[in-house]
């Protein structure tokens, strides 16, 4: 396969990427309450883990020790996704042990990537979400070069280092030969809020910064997610951010989903 002849997925309708410069913006976070929030609006969806050296998608939804099983029809195998809260789940960290560091070439990584996107069984798919893996690597272009995408989400925290990096992630999508929209920017770690002071905001990491990004980049600022403790708590036990109390959480996630359906229609 060249890297431009496109992977085949007739079944489905739209596909987003959600990419970030650096790592530890809440990029995983993004994308796996933003799919959350677009199954809970009554829409087939899927997301896939491309972060093929740091797989995070399976422990955020608690599945990290399920196997897909596999089906055969005819000489073909195919894999089922893990499905949970409504979301059809692919992930190279079901076939890896937890401890286990994937020591692959650039090619090899990106090749396994395809294989996961060609042989699962996706059925039928409104949204897929793509979760990114940090940076501009082989990955990255490979995902962007073989498939159709409908569009891309850049998320970044408001300080400058991070839009430093932002900004190379949201150049690679207006390259010569790559080309895919961007369909806005999504801050996260926006501000925190003390419970004992429901109405004052600290912005511990500056403010501003994902507003700035969009304009930079002839873009849209989707929403701002602040800082709460219990979204990072609701991940380590593979739990949603919609089954905690934090109201403003899941209002920004249910806000986000709701202009990806906007601008993206199925």
């Amino acid at each position: 396969m060249t890297p431009f002849e496109k992977i085949k997925m007739p079944t489905v309708k739209n596909i987003i990427v959600v990419a970030s410069g650096k790592g530890g913006v809440g990029k995983s976070t993004v994308s796996a309450n933003l799919a959350i929030a677009l199954a809970r609006n009554g829409m087939k969806v899927a997301l896939v883990d491309a972060d093929i050296y740091g797989p995070s998608i399976p422990t955020m939804f608690g599945i990290r020790d399920e196997r897909p099983p596999v089906s055969v029809l005819g000489d073909k195998e195919q894999i089922i996704p893990i499905e949970k809260f409504g979301v059809k789940i692919m992930s190279i960290g079901f076939f890896t042990k937890p401890n286990q560091g994937l020591i692959w070439r650039g090619p090899m990584a990106a090749n396994s990537i395809k294989q996961l996107l060609e042989t699962t069984e996706w059925g039928d798919i409104d949204y897929m979400v793509i979760d990114f893996p940090p940076g501009t690597g082989d990955i990255q272009l490979t995902i962007a070069q073989s498939l159709n995408l409908t569009g891309a989400i850049i998320v970044t925290t408001p300080q400058e280092i991070a839009l430093a990096d932002a900004r190379k992630a949201a150049s690679m999508f207006v390259t010569a030969g790559i080309e895919v929209p961007i369909i806005g920017v999504v801050e996260n770690m926006s501000w925190f809020t003390p419970k004992q002071h429901p109405t004052e905001k600290y912005f511990i990491f500056g403010e501003g910064g994902g507003a700035k990004l969009a304009t930079e980049i002839n873009s849209v600022l989707l929403g701002q997610v602040p800082l709460v403790m219990e979204v990072g708590a609701a991940a380590d036990k593979g739990m949603s951010v919609f089954s905690q109390t934090e109201k403003s959480v899941v209002t920004a996630f249910e806000d986000l989903a709701e202009k990806v359906l906007s601008a993206v229609e199925v």
